[in-house]
């Protein structure tokens, strides 16, 4: 089999994607591009175990199969432009790779606050260095830590640091309520008490306005002219898709790459995008395309992008079965654990203790249209493993109409 197909993109959902290639009978050349110098490691650690000096690189490394042994890795390397009807991609430098499938996994990147102050003091949590960075700076004695954003990211941090010893930990957030978002007001409160029972501080419905400080941030200015102490700022706001690089070809890239239900991308068979950048149909619901930033979505997306983008460069009959993946996340924080399966933020409307109490461990489900489209468990391993005994009821429902 000739042709190269390139993947954009080396991280986990790159490397699933060339997996994927592989397993769905691909024995053409991959080319990976990424900018990263290392190769794939898996994310969810660093805001918790790299940050408390608990897992070391090595252990975050994946293990690629050995059916991608063969597979051309361009790392350190940015896919810096596309000419889809020329069939290529630029990298920083100047090359030009011609490829006849393209795999779009570029991700996402932090989001930054535009406000004014220094830079030095601020951090974020994406990669590696950014987890090194920022554990230095947690671990020096006195340090005062505020995190901007009360997400999944701002509070792993937060219980992180609190773990760290760090004596002033600070959440700050618009909002009302930590991860109000993707968990409904019943379990953000519950969630907002249990940290505050360990140590965390909270400023919430207020926004930041600007950092004090000369050459580094020394306070952060909230809305109502208040100020909170700082040395050390996490900035936890949330992402951009990485899509600039696709740009002047047609393409919607509102929120990340629109696809259709195989993954394809703008109409263009030979092209399809995997993971948290693909804003996709799920049939299990309401098929309405959305960007969906859970660990087991690279995984989900690559094997349908894989086979779509195959069949047709080799001729064959693409698969055009509903694709319908079960989003899933977990998050550990301080000694607890949230865990989910199905989509949650659907059935906000209608939230339901399955089990526990909320002032204890707890179950809690989704619903819409009176039927369950999610849970969330919010505890200790006994609540978690509930949680999961729901994953096959989810996995039978029809899809939903809202």
């Amino acid at each position: 089999m000739s042709g190269r197909i390139v993947v954009a993109g080396a991280s986990m959902a790159g490397l699933r994607a060339a997996e994927q290639l592989r397993t769905a009978g691909w024995t053409g050349a991959i080319t990976l591009v990424g900018d990263e110098p290392h190769m794939p490691y898996n994310r969810p650690p660093l805001s918790k175990e790299v940050l408390a000096g608990r897992a070391p690189f090595e252990s975050l490394a994946f293990r690629p199969r050995a059916s991608v042994a063969d597979v051309e890795w361009r790392l350190g390397r940015t896919a810096v432009a596309a000419r889809l009807d020329e069939r290529t991609v630029q990298l920083d430098g100047g090359e030009a790779l011609p490829y006849d499938g393209l795999v779009v996994a570029t991700g996402m990147r932090p989001r930054r606050l535009r406000c004014p102050g220094p830079l030095p003091g601020r951090h974020t949590v994406r990669t590696l260095p950014d987890a090194q960075g920022l554990r230095e700076a947690l671990t020096r004695p006195g340090a005062r830590v505020v995190v901007v954003g009360a997400g999944f990211i701002g509070c792993e941090v937060a219980a992180t640091a609190v773990g760290l010893g760090v004596a002033e930990v600070t959440v700050v957030d618009p909002l009302p309520l930590p991860m109000v978002g993707p968990l409904g007001e019943l379990l953000a409160r519950a969630l907002l008490k249990r940290h505050e029972e360990r140590g965390v501080r909270f400023r919430l419905g207020t926004g930041v306005q600007g950092f004090e400080g000369d050459r580094t941030v020394t306070g952060v200015v909230l809305d109502d002219g208040s100020v909170v102490p700082a040395d050390v700022v996490v900035e936890s706001v949330g992402s951009i898709a990485n899509t600039e690089w696709l740009d002047g070809n047609g393409l919607d890239l509102t929120d990340g790459v629109l696809t259709d239900e195989l993954l394809r991308v703008g109409g263009r068979p030979e092209v399809v995008a995997v993971g948290d950048v693909a804003r996709f149909p799920n049939a299990r619901y309401d098929g309405v395309p959305r960007r969906v930033e859970h660990w087991s979505i690279p995984t989900d997306t690559a094997k349908q992008a894989a086979k779509a983008l195959v069949a047709h460069l080799v001729g064959g009959e693409t698969e055009h079965a509903p694709f319908a993946p079960l989003p899933t996340f977990w998050s550990d924080q301080h000694d607890f654990r949230l865990q989910s399966f199905g989509a949650p933020a659907l059935g906000l409307a209608d939230v339901r203790v399955l089990d526990g109490e909320v002032d204890g461990d707890v179950l809690a489900g989704y619903h819409a249209g009176g039927r369950l489209v999610g849970v969330v468990a919010l505890g200790g391993p006994g609540v978690a493993s509930a949680a999961a005994r729901y994953r096959a009821e989810l996995l039978k429902q029809p899809a939903l109409t809202v």
